[in-house]
């Protein structure tokens, strides 16, 4: 990737992402990591729940499957920052 390309691509997922507080990033980051160890979405919540139980989210049954895609596009934001150097 050229950089005008990281920057798009940094754009864009800061507008999918949005703003966030502290406490919202360290919730998301705790969650992203239940989820890289193998826990299902809903395990995954729950432990980042009682991790962090003042962000704590308690999804209804219709909102699992868009819960589900936006960690999943967290992790794999993750990873891409990752692997440019942008985080360790």
């Amino acid at each position: 990737m050229d950089v005008n390309q990281i920057n798009a691509y940094l754009q864009r997922s800061n507008e999918i992402i949005g703003v966030r507080s502290q406490a919202e990033i360290d919730y998301d980051n705790a969650l992203v990591s239940y989820l890289e160890s193998g826990l299902n979405i809903k395990q995954a919540v729950a432990a980042a729940n009682k991790q962090y139980p003042d962000e704590a989210l308690y999804p209804r049954p219709e909102h699992w499957q868009a819960l589900s895609a936006r960690y999943q596009y967290l992790r794999e934001h993750k990873a891409i920052l990752t692997r440019l150097g942008m985080i360790k």
